[in-house]
């Protein structure tokens, strides 16, 4: 299998992890008849995001590599508010 072929796999292995959390939050939203973030959701973002990072670099396309980049950097916040939260922190002043 050539360079080219896999680099297109980890784009669309990446472009399918990113759109997983969309499916997963629309579940869990009709499930709980209304509307709700999962977990699960910013686990999907971070994966979907590190695997269309190395996909953008690979293509050397700085508008996708700094958009992916801030993405992880949001996502990754979303999760540290979570895990701070359930470990009972007090918010930062």
């Amino acid at each position: 299998m050539s360079l080219t072929k896999i680099w297109l796999i980890v784009g669309f292995a990446g472009q399918a992890l990113f759109s997983m959390r969309f499916l997963l939050q629309w579940l869990a939203s009709e499930r709980m008849k209304k509307s709700v973030i999962p977990v699960a959701f910013w686990y999907f973002s971070i994966a979907g995001g590190v695997t269309l990072l190395a996909y953008a670099i690979h293509r050397k396309d700085p508008v996708f590599i700094v958009g992916q980049a801030t993405g992880l950097f949001i996502y990754s916040r979303n999760l540290y508010f979570i895990f701070r939260e359930r470990k009972g922190s007090p918010a930062e002043g």
